[in-house]
């Protein structure tokens, strides 16, 4: 018996039927991969953090955070070529390791993504007042819970309107994100030429400026720069959502890889230029607005680029976190499809249902979306709280990354990884970038988690268990699923019929 054409053959061969509508190109491919990093949203978003912490030398974790997702990113860009499958990191894992890794990094995926998304949706708050008063809602932005309030309300209205988006279908998502792609690359571009015309000192004076940050820490300047790094470590991630649609993209096994790596490079590049030269023209360096969330590179912009530009440039920093959470949103239904369809989630048969006529899993979208609006909403009365989460949730990305590319370097180790043929491979260069690839995820995951007052508990009253969040939160995280799938519904995983590929019993035809 063979696996029939189910209208795709290389799915069919996954044991899968195509019910998705493949319909998206090469461009809207790699605009997954970027808006999911979104360099306007991240780099504006984190500047402050980034230049609290490490001084202007920090932007140096820019470059050294793209050397060590880049070897991520090759890692799968070959997976990607081999297995182009919905949920990306789950069925690789699955195909790689064994099932219960496979769910683990699925699981600890799809809960990162329901709260990376409700974080990704506070950017709003950052921008939006700033473009105008009228949108702070709540309050004038002076009370206590005022800026906390609004937050929620701004990121609530963002996460219904790309639910919306997402139940209607791919097509509208793709060509709304692609849009949108195109704005942010644009604006960046534009943001790069505006800074560079405004610079007023050299680089040296920028990559060589600790700020005197780390003075009296017992690892000095290193011990600020690891946590600086984090500001670039929190947004050089995502890439693989190009591949998370690979049921949904024309020709995947080839265009995949591609969107993949010109994603991550071009987020680098774009990101970089934008760092380096906001520092070079900020009016000084010394100005406590640049450390402050509510001024940081927003301000520098509009100091150079005056009111009138400096609010378009804005313009499309919104347009940029709209289209980012719209991606997150995407990535976070297509993982939450994938493991339902092999019933591996409560609710599986509902999960896993595609809308016949918009050829797209409605039920998944409205799930993530109430769920993420849950989470913002701790934002409310415990921005400590939904801090420390934010941050829990990019160790736990990091983490499902590293189990995947942990699983890859064994089979690799043992002879069992094998390329697809005729697409992109890595060749003799595999082995040691997979090597790099999971030394850097394991340690970035240890820098991440560790136990810092300044990342998980750096206002008000000091909580141990805010403190030991990263371990205390992931740990039970990882406990109740396992303990879940484990006990309850490992034995009853597999594909559900409707999605399982026809068998065509005719054998094939023998040689001539």
């Amino acid at each position: 018996m063979r696996p029939s054409d189910d209208g795709d053959p290389q799915l069919a061969e996954f044991g899968y039927r195509q019910h998705l509508d493949r319909s998206i190109g090469r461009f809207s491919s790699f605009a997954a991969g970027v808006s999911y990093i979104s360099i306007l949203t991240g780099t504006f978003q984190l500047f402050y953090f980034g230049f609290g912490a490490g001084g202007p030398a920090y932007v140096w974790s820019w470059p050294i955070v793209f050397a060590g997702q880049l070897m991520v990113a090759l890692c799968f860009a070959e997976l990607a070529a081999r297995y182009p499958v919905a949920g990306s990191l789950y069925n690789w894992t699955k195909r790689l390791g064994s099932a219960t890794t496979s769910w683990l990094a699925g699981w600890v995926m799809l809960t990162a993504s329901v709260v990376t998304l409700a974080a990704t949706a506070l950017a709003y708050q950052i921008t939006l007042p700033q473009l105008w008063s009228g949108f702070q809602v709540v309050g004038d932005g002076t009370g206590t819970y005022d800026v906390a309030v609004n937050a929620v309300l701004l990121g609530g209205l963002l996460i219904t309107v790309t639910t919306l988006i997402n139940a209607f279908g791919v097509r509208l998502m793709a060509r709304i994100n692609s849009t949108g792609v195109f704005i942010e690359l644009v604006a960046a571009v534009l943001i790069v030429v505006v800074l560079a015309l405004a610079i007023t000192r050299g680089p040296q004076d920028v990559l060589f400026d600790t700020a005197g940050r780390g003075e009296g820490q017992s690892l000095g300047y290193l011990g600020a720069f690891l946590v600086a790094a984090l500001a670039s470590g929190y947004v050089m991630y995502g890439f693989d959502t190009a591949s998370s649609l690979g049921e949904e993209t024309i020709d995947p096994g080839r265009t995949a890889p591609r969107a993949i790596l010109r994603a991550i490079t071009a987020s680098f590049v774009l990101g970089g230029l934008i760092l380096l030269f906001g520092l070079m023209a900020a009016p000084s360096l010394a100005d406590p607005q640049l450390a402050s969330s509510g001024g940081g590179l927003q301000y520098v912009l509009l100091s150079v680029a005056g009111t009138g530009l400096g609010k378009a440039f804005l313009v499309c920093i919104v347009v940029a976190v709209t289209v980012c959470c719209l991606a997150v949103h995407t990535a976070a239904i297509r993982m939450t499809f994938a493991m339902a369809r092999d019933n591996a989630l409560p609710a599986s048969a509902r999960l896993a249902h595609v809308d016949p006529r918009r050829r797209t899993p409605v039920v998944p979208a409205v799930v993530v979306g109430v769920l993420a609006i849950g989470v913002l909403l701790l934002n409310v009365r415990q921005p400590q709280v939904f801090t420390a989460l934010t941050s829990i949730a990019v160790v736990m990305i990091y983490l499902a990354y590293l189990l995947v590319t942990g699983p890859m370097l064994v089979a690799r180790l043992r002879g069992r990884w094998r390329p697809a043929p005729g697409r992109f491979s890595l060749g003799r260069w595999g082995l040691p970038v997979n090597v790099l690839a999971v030394l850097w995820g394991a340690g970035m995951a240890v820098n991440l988690a560790w136990p810092r007052r300044e990342v998980y508990n750096a206002t008000g009253e000091q909580h141990w268990y805010l403190q030991w969040a990263a371990p205390v939160f992931i740990g039970a995280i990882v406990a109740v699923g396992l303990g879940w799938y484990l006990l309850r519904q490992r034995r009853r995983t597999g594909v559900l019929p409707e999605h399982a590929a026809v068998i065509d019993p005719t054998p094939p035809p023998a040689p001539a």
